[in-house]
């Protein structure tokens, strides 16, 4: 009789983990006590144990496919040809796309990602799941071409050479891969530059108590004011609202505010679509219910990617400069901080083949005070 293996729940508040990755394929034998296969969320990575040895009869989910904890991931046979039971066939066990699956790329979609050398959080997708179709068009909207068969891969974003001190090698999580792929892409992608000009603090926070007061809020609006001032900036000049394509520029059609969270030890870019599109109590209601989300780890695939210029704060650590990394396919991420003493400043790292540094420096003189005050 066939032999489960399920999925295991790692927190108490998750009831979905992402496959990350798959050790065994259909009719391999196993032993007990082998690794099957690793599942993950936020905060930690389990590995799956096969209860008993036997034969690997159906695999239920695919690496990065959001599953359902308890849910059927392998079912094991005595022998490589054992009927897998009927309600196996059926039912995979992955999420559905109202818990979390939605935007998750299919086989194609995965195959032309890396054919293109996408990361899958860079392109939207149309439907409960990222197919090949969105792929294509988000390749050919930047102007890309695929890899001719046989060409030699991007280099790998880590050095190539081991360290001489021994140690353990870990696998990233999703966050931490993210990261990764951010900062290589500053690194192979942009030509960053930095500048920085004092904030006009008093003003903004005279104009962050107001709007509190008027649209009875909870929280300090003032980052979030902050952002939406950038937005309709942004909206007004497309040219901040760019990057660089196969050397044309690409004027993006929305603005898509990224917003660094951070909660706990993750560093979240939380995406607020289309922002211009809202006026301003509206967006700062997003914002905030973005924040909120954020700090819960509960945003949806589509709020963690697709931002075309980004808004950092590091004022609650009163660090003296903030120098942040551009998000991939942004030329544009505005720093704010509050130093020791309470000076405001604000800083901008730019990408240099889309903006020069006099017209960055106009930006963040029009951002250093709030409408009101201007």
């Amino acid at each position: 009789m066939p032999v489960s293996i399920h999925v295991p729940r790692i927190n108490n508040n998750d009831d979905e983990v992402r496959l990350a990755e798959l050790r065994i394929a259909v009719g391999e034998a196993v032993q007990a006590g082998q690794v099957v296969a690793a599942v993950e969320t936020d905060k930690a990575t389990v590995d799956v144990e096969a209860p008993s040895a036997g034969f690997v009869l159906a695999i239920q989910g695919e690496v990065d496919a959001r599953l359902r904890v308890g849910s059927v991931l392998v079912w094991l046979g005595a022998t490589a040809d054992e009927a897998v039971p009927v309600q196996a066939a059926s039912a995979t066990g992955m999420a559905s796309a109202g818990a979390g699956q939605a935007g998750r790329p299919t086989a194609k979609a995965m195959a032309l990602l890396r054919q293109y050398g996408l990361a899958a959080e860079a392109v939207r997708a149309s439907a409960d799941r990222l197919s090949a179709d969105d792929v294509l068009r988000h390749a050919q909207a930047l102007g890309l071409q695929p890899r001719a068969a046989g060409a030699a891969a991007a280099p790998a974003p880590a050095t190539a050479s081991r360290p001489e001190v021994a140690g353990t090698a870990r696998p990233l999580l999703s966050h931490e891969r993210g990261m990764l792929h951010t900062v290589c892409w500053q690194r192979d992608s942009a030509v960053p530059g930095y500048l920085e000009l004092a904030c006009d603090h008093p003003a903004w926070e005279r104009h962050a108590a107001e709007v509190g007061r008027a649209q009875q809020l909870l929280l300090n609006p003032l980052l979030p004011l902050m952002a939406w001032r950038l937005v309709q900036l942004a909206a007004a000049s497309p040219r901040l609202n760019a990057t660089i394509v196969q050397e044309q520029r690409l004027e993006y059609d929305s603005v898509n505010l990224g917003f660094t969270v951070q909660a706990g030890d993750v560093l979240y870019l939380a995406v607020v679509r289309d922002a211009a599109a809202l006026d301003e109590t509206a967006f700062v209601q997003r914002l905030v219910d973005l924040q909120r989300r954020a700090a819960a780890h509960k945003l949806e695939p589509q709020e963690l990617s697709g931002a075309t210029i980004g808004f950092s704060s590091m004022s609650r650590w009163k660090v003296n400069r903030h120098v942040p990394i551009l998000s991939p396919h942004t030329a544009l991420m505005v720093a704010h901080t509050v130093t020791p003493e309470g000076q405001c400043v604000l800083g901008a790292t730019y990408d240099h083949r889309v903006l020069h540094g006099g017209e960055v420096a106009v930006l963040l003189r029009k951002l250093a005070t709030p409408p009101s005050a201007a």
